[in-house]
């Protein structure tokens, strides 16, 4: 896998995620990247504090060689050394998304000689990511199936503008990872939830829980959910206001489904409550058992596994694909897709096989 790879930022999604994956593919791989146009479909483009954070995260666990990691770049050249377990620490220094950063990090992590300890500071729950929940109730518990295991804990809530959201994570090294079939819903067993708010009335949480439960038995299902409300002196409390809600689905056969919403200044805690549930039982009615952002999240896991791994997504997205198109660029995994942009669509991948060096089978 030798020679540096020359990886166009605005292909496809044309965001930051082609950066994230690209620094984690270098550093998994050993090949040195330069990722130009970066961020080119984004207002304003080039770097923000988030992406230097998560380049700054994956460099760190690999004694890389960085050019261009200042805010508002547009070209990066990332050459890794080798991977290292231990414990690292990280400030994205805004509200920054640490759920993001988490995805660049955990697939290096998992390659490497040791375990890694991890606490970042920025975001836990912020638009155009998954919250931090999802992570812990969705991503994690789907990639423990193919032998990865890890866990995040939420020490302090951060919410934009703020941050100072506080996650620590622990991930342990696999020697490979084993494929994955998640292709036919089976029977749902039960829905569950969580209502969250911090530096807000209790009744802002009640009101998201019970749009979402009457949305939800409406189409005949129930919901069991908790609610979590924070005050100033709790210590998991942010630093700033916000609220959301994560709604998760459990399948008979240990398929996990979610969708989240969260609130902003002038929104309604029932239209966030509607959101997340409408989300749910639209992905549900689709016969899918992957979730639209659970299926791009595991498009480099699967590029990585030994053997066939095989997903149905519930919505194809063009994170899905970019994420398809950067893997394809770093290494001969051999995706085939059967379904279009925005539909429900089936994901076939044979994978690498990529052992981990330091660790026997």
């Amino acid at each position: 896998m030798a020679g540096r790879v020359e990886v166009d930022g605005s292909l496809l999604e044309g965001g930051g995620q082609i950066l994230r994956t690209s620094v984690a593919l270098s550093a998994l791989t050993g090949r040195p990247a330069r990722i130009f146009n970066v961020r080119a479909k984004r207002n304003p483009p080039g770097l923000r504090l988030q992406h230097l954070a998560a380049i700054r995260s994956v460099a760190m666990l690999t004694d890389a060689e960085v050019e261009g990691l200042e805010v508002g770049s547009l070209e990066v050249g990332f050459n890794p050394k080798t991977i290292k377990g231990g414990s690292f620490s990280f400030d994205v220094g805004s509200a920054g998304s640490i759920t993001l950063i988490l995805q660049a990090l955990a697939p290096v992590a998992a390659y490497a000689p040791s375990p890694v300890e991890l606490e970042i500071v920025g975001g836990t729950n912020t638009k155009w990511s998954p919250p931090v929940e999802y992570l812990e109730e969705v991503l994690l518990p789907t990639l423990r199936r193919m032998g990865f295991e890890g866990r995040v804990e939420t020490v302090r809530r951060g919410f934009y503008p703020q941050g100072g959201g506080i996650v620590k994570a622990f991930f342990k090294p696999v020697h490979a990872l084993k494929p994955l079939e998640m292709v036919s819903q089976s029977r749902i067993t039960r829905i569950r939830g969580l209502a969250y708010s911090c530096r807000l009335p209790r009744h802002v949480s009640e009101r998201m829980a019970h749009a979402a439960r009457r949305m939800l038995e409406n189409a005949g299902y129930s919901l069991d959910l908790e609610m979590e409300v924070l005050q100033h002196g709790n210590s998991k409390c942010s630093v700033g206001p916000g609220c959301g809600i994560i709604l998760i689905a459990e399948f008979e056969n240990g398929d996990i489904m979610a969708a989240d919403s969260l609130g902003e200044k002038g929104k309604p805690a029932e239209k966030v409550g509607r959101e997340a549930a409408e989300s749910l039982l639209s992905q549900i009615g689709t016969g899918a058992p992957v979730d639209t952002h659970l299926a791009d999240q595991l498009i480099v896991w699967m590029a990585l596994a030994e053997g066939v791994s095989k997903i149905r997504a519930a919505k194809l997205s063009l994170h899905t694909l970019t994420a398809i198109e950067v893997c394809k660029t770093f290494m001969e995994a051999d995706f085939h897709v059967e379904g279009g942009l925005g539909e429900t669509a089936t994901i076939t991948c044979q994978g690498i096989g990529m052992k981990n060096r330091f660790i026997g089978g």
